[in-house]
């Protein structure tokens, strides 16, 4: 008897001997196990894990949010589209005198041959302010390319009252976080689709935008919403900004965590000089959609 509880002993033993080293191979193996012969490394992407977006799917610049698909635009749709009648012409491509900076002086961008380009001298705003409208720009990024990629390539943004940002990037066959490409509400929100065209290439945005609005007690009752179409293409669709973009003047520092701070429904319109990308911009027109005087 005791030689037969021995021999079963040690063959449970060797049997659980045999599942453990199964097991830590599978895991390893698993986990552990380099790439194939000829496998191509992982992309990496910038971006980064500090602060989770609200849902608490994603993080702010996450690099593994996944990539909006590609959609070829049409080759053209608004691209030197004349202002409505009742719109407001913001740059006609001759001077910057609807335009200013920071500091209430005036704007000094280079003008050239219809577009403006950024230069040295920091942001440049309008001198008009609107609560909701209809926002057209056209857009092209450097061809000078070489040697960049993600957020160094074309970078530039519309920024709302420099507190919300679309962002402007060249986007074109190179990719960054998904919430900070062409079209993002930065930080918060990627584009449905890329349609981004090639450096050097006019591209639009068409922006329908609505101020955030605040009640008397100082109480949030509606959150900035906008629509945009990137080369005749529906990137955002009524998004809400989660709060005011993160790294630019609305309070909030970068890779910060957003939030509204109450102010006007009056707004002006900003162009962003990112570390002096060359972006140029021209025909830009506006149309005030006096929504408040509807409801």
């Amino acid at each position: 008897m005791k030689f037969k509880v021995f021999v079963q002993n040690a063959l449970h033993a060797r049997a659980l001997v045999l599942l453990a080293a199964l097991a830590m191979t599978c895991w390893s193996s698993f986990a552990q196990a380099p790439p194939a012969a000829g496998a191509a490394p992982k992309e990496q992407i910038e971006g980064f894990k500090e602060h989770l977006l609200p849902g608490g799917k994603w993080y702010q610049h996450d690099s593994d949010r996944p990539q909006p698909p590609i959609v070829t635009p049409g080759a053209a749709f608004s691209q030197a589209a004349p202002p409505p009648s009742d719109a407001e012409v913001l740059f006609d491509g001759k001077d910057l005198a609807k335009w200013q900076n920071d500091r209430g002086q005036a704007a000094n961008w280079k003008v050239l041959d219809g577009y403006m380009e950024v230069t040295r001298g920091g942001d440049i705003r309008t001198r008009g302010k609107w609560s909701d409208f209809q926002l057209h720009v056209e857009w092209a990024a450097p061809t000078q390319t070489a040697g960049l990629h993600g957020q160094s390539r074309g970078n530039s943004g519309i920024l709302i009252n420099n507190m919300y940002e679309v962002q402007v990037l060249d986007s074109y066959n190179d990719k960054t976080y998904a919430d900070g490409q062409a079209g993002a509400i930065y930080g918060q929100m990627p584009p449905l689709v890329n349609a981004s065209k090639p450096p050097g290439e006019w591209q639009t945005y068409d922006i329908i935008w609505e101020s955030p609005r605040w009640n008397d007690n100082h109480e949030l009752v509606q959150k900035a919403c906008v629509t945009v179409l990137h080369n005749g293409v529906v990137i955002q669709h009524k998004a809400e900004f989660i709060g005011s973009t993160d790294g630019i003047g609305g309070g909030v520092p970068w890779r910060g965590t957003s939030k509204y701070t109450p102010h006007s429904p009056e707004v002006f319109v900003q162009l962003q000089n990112h570390n002096t990308n060359p972006v140029r911009f021209r025909n830009i027109w506006l149309r005030d959609l006096h929504l408040a005087e509807r409801q």
